[in-house]
């Protein structure tokens, strides 16, 4: 039975680099889902690469045809942003695994959407000193730094990843990301376990 894998964790704990060698990997095949954002794109960004970008009327039209699978927005310094899924034939559980980065809530609504055993949970979990410096220094590498946004990015990620909230979404194992291979061997590890098992972690 095919699987959808999420990515979660908090900003900065390395979701992104971990995603990019899970999909790199040929033995996992896993399949990406380009999900949707109204945000603006970033200078480094590829449309239909990192994001399909759309613009908020776009996100209520697919609203409006119940063809969202799943979204969140964020109260940002420079408005509201809407990061979605959408229903556009990217996913086929008959054939294909997949990975995606998403929230806790995101997770929901895809586990909700496709049903418990056809989605499993990959929490990412990084100190949150090393988190902090790590957006810092990632920040300052943009043309136009936005350190309004990376610190609201990182209160609310606090409030978002509480403890209450990860028991309340049943997520039980933590991938602990102080060395990234390690890290990542073991998801690929339980990647294989899973993809060939109904249960989820």
């Amino acid at each position: 039975m095919a699987k959808i894998f999420v990515i979660m964790g908090k900003s900065a704990s390395g979701k992104d680099t971990i995603y990019k060698k899970l999909l790199e990997n040929k033995e996992l095949n896993l399949k990406n889902i380009v999900i949707y954002t109204t945000r603006p794109k970033r200078e480094f960004e590829t449309d239909g690469v990192e994001y399909n970008f759309v613009d908020e009327d776009t996100f209520r039209e697919l609203q409006s045809r119940n063809k969202i699978i799943e979204y969140r927005s964020y109260n940002t310094v420079q408005g509201i942003w809407y990061y979605f899924t959408v229903n556009d034939g990217q996913i086929d559980l008959d054939n294909n695994d997949y990975l995606i980065i998403g929230t806790l809530q995101s997770y929901g609504q895809l586990r909700d959407y496709f049903g418990q055993d056809k989605v499993v949970p990959i929490y990412i979990e990084v100190d949150d000193g090393i988190r902090l410096m790590r957006a810092l220094l990632r920040e300052q590498k943009r043309e136009i730094p936005q350190y309004a946004e990376m610190c609201r990015r990182f209160l609310a990620d606090c409030e978002d990843f509480s403890e209450e909230n990860i028991a309340a979404y049943g997520i039980k194992k933590r991938y602990r990301n102080t060395d990234i291979d390690k890290c990542v061997q073991e998801i690929i590890a339980d990647i294989k376990y899973y993809a060939g098992h109904k249960d989820i972690i």
